[in-house]
């Protein structure tokens, strides 16, 4: 219902006294301005008094402030919607109402009418700011550039057919959808805590303001900084496991595979990194060269040995022994000094720890990829970036460095591309598990690693931002959020995973063009858990590695986002997005 994308609530906005620059004051009482009313920078201009009101003849609505143009040939009123007048106040027109909704978005704050064009106009709302260069008959949002993006906290990062979300002041839970541009509202993605945090504060007997849950292990910080841990569930709290932490605690993160690991992002004038290895028994400080600055968020790699803090002063790094006891002062390394200077609200890994993802305060979230995988070598799926088991055919990501040979159960592994950040592999078709150590020639030497291998691993190919590899079969165009899916068409699935097909074809050559091989194991095919007519299962001709599916989309379908995934020999897939429309013609 937008007339454009929008951001956080703005409170005020004002024109220069020539008409040239644009201010605005978010909520946070920060001034920006802009000239070309696109990009916005940091102002420290004093604030006008408001404009006098005008008298008009009636309002068009209760508690309306009315004010004139630069020449007085037209009055606005600005209450719920925004209203003009030629006549003196006798006849109002509405200038954002569309239905029973406002194009500009609701929670009116401040009109501004530029000094020098008449016709020239802009709005402070819950949702941003917007300009009208004809006197209000059309509106264009000056928000992609405004940095008032409050997001507090990154739900989750892209995966099992969701995008990226976020918690942001104001606005809720936001989705950034697979292969989508634009943000949009998801409800209930935000887990609600509050019921849980009463239960631990009424347990601990204190103010909890951040908890961690593993389990039966429920690690729980307080507004003054203690730091706590139940092992019953969370509902009792042994005072012999509290600790002073010096500020509160904002994030706690806890070792899924060791619950008795544990960080904790604490603000205030104490220590600000704190650590423990024996489930809160004792906790020690890891601030090392770390700014004295509050810290919002952390997160880990332990098999890396990789911690991410997000603070005031933005996100660090370090590398630190996270097994052992280790005295050795922590090194910390700025990840984000290119970025405009703000404060990190929060930072989070992607399930594989390849993505690292930060939330800057007013100006959104940022990817990049994690830079503690350079000092480790990891494998995962290339399918879709998990660490998913392998099968005979598939494509494995080799992340952290350069391989020139890859051998394991006296099978070479060939290998399809490599660089210094990242190589790729393919599983031999004759690979056989269900376990395989490999054998790695790097620069710095033979590395072994274990690799999961089963008969099928199905995985549907993924982009980086979770857009499904998904083309209509007649045009052969990709599918996704701005070119829907149509009912009665036919859909091609590109994944890998699907083991063995027949006949037999040779491990790192490309399939032929004409009668790609077929898989071998019973491939099924699921939209909204519904199943599929599947029509073609092979080898996907041209490339290594990946297989086609070919499925019919049913005649009726609804409209709008749907789930897909597939299945072979009973193995599910991951889960991707689907954006259906019309019927096809």
């Amino acid at each position: 219902m937008l007339a454009a994308p929008a951001t956080g609530p703005v409170e005020r906005v004002w024109f220069s006294a020539d008409g040239s620059i644009l201010y605005a004051r978010a909520r946070s009482s920060k001034v920006f301005q802009t000239l070309d009313f696109q990009t916005w920078l940091p102002a420290s201009t004093g604030e006008p008094a408001p404009p006098p009101p005008a008298s008009a003849a009636r309002s068009p609505e209760a508690g309306g402030n009315v004010v004139l143009n630069a020449n007085g040939t037209a009055m606005y009123s600005l209450g719920r919607h925004l209203f003009r007048s030629d006549d003196g106040g006798h006849i109002w027109t509405n200038l954002t109402a569309w239905r029973s909704q406002s194009v500009v978005g609701p929670g009116q704050h401040s009109v501004a009418l530029s000094p020098v064009n008449s016709e020239e106009l802009a709005i402070a709302n819950d949702y941003g700011v917007w300009r009208s260069m004809d006197g209000g008959l059309s509106w264009t949002g000056a928000n992609q550039f405004l940095p008032n993006l409050a997001v507090r906290k990154i739900l989750s990062t892209p995966g099992n057919a969701t995008g990226t979300r976020i918690l942001v002041d104001g606005m809720g839970a936001l989705e950034l959808a697979p292969g989508a541009s634009i943000w949009q509202p998801a409800p209930g993605a935000a887990p609600n805590n509050a019921v849980l945090t009463q239960q631990y504060s009424a347990a601990a007997h204190a103010d909890i303001s951040a908890f961690a849950v593993v389990g039966d292990t429920v690690y729980a910080g307080s507004e003054d900084g203690r730091l706590l841990v139940s092992v019953d569930g969370g509902r009792t709290f042994p005072d012999a496991r509290t600790v002073g932490g010096g500020g509160r605690v904002e994030r706690i993160f806890v070792d899924p595979a060791r619950p008795d690991l544990a960080l904790a992002a604490l603000s205030g004038s104490g220590s600000h990194v704190l650590r423990t290895m024996n489930r809160g028994v004792f906790w020690d400080a890891m601030d090392g060269n770390l700014p004295a600055s509050p810290a919002h968020a952390v997160t880990a790699d332990r098999a890396a040995g990789a911690v991410y803090v997000a603070t005031d002063k933005g996100v660090f790094y370090a590398h630190a022994d996270l097994e052992t006891a280790n005295t050795a002062p922590v090194t910390w390394t700025n990840l984000t000094e290119s970025l405009p200077a703000a404060s990190a609200t929060d930072v989070q890994l992607d399930p594989a720890g390849v993505q690292l993802y930060v939330a800057l305060d007013g100006y959104g979230v940022f990817a990049a990829a994690a830079p503690h995988r350079l000092r480790n070598l990891r494998i995962i799926n290339a399918g879709d970036y998990s660490t998913r088991a392998a099968a005979p055919g598939s494509l494995l990501s080799v992340i952290g460095g350069r391989v020139s040979a890859v051998r394991g159960g006296n099978l070479a592994y060939p290998i399809l591309a490599a660089s210094d950040t990242e190589s790729q592999i393919q599983v031999p078709f004759d690979a056989v598990g269900p376990n395989v150590p490999l054998e790695l020639e790097t620069a710095v030497g033979r590395i072994r690693r274990d690799l999961p291998v089963q008969p099928v691993s199905p995985t549907i190919l993924v982009s980086r931002d979770g857009a499904a590899m998904l083309y209509d079969a007649d045009s052969g165009l990709p599918v996704d959020s701005s070119r829907a899916a149509r009912a009665s068409g036919r859909l091609q699935v590109w994944a890998t995973g699907l083991g063995k097909v027949r006949p037999d074809w040779p491990t790192g050559m490309q399939a032929p063009l004409d009668n790609p091989p077929a898989v071998v194991a019973n491939i099924r095919a699921y939209l909204d858990r519904m199943p599929l007519q599947v029509t073609k299962a092979t080898l996907l001709p041209g490339f290594v590695g990946f297989y086609l599916i070919e499925v019919q989309l049913p005649a009726l379908t609804n409209i709008g986002t749907a789930e897909l995934y597939i299945s072979a020999d009973g193995q599910e897939s991951n889960r991707v997005q689907l954006v259906m429309g019309g019927a096809s013609y």
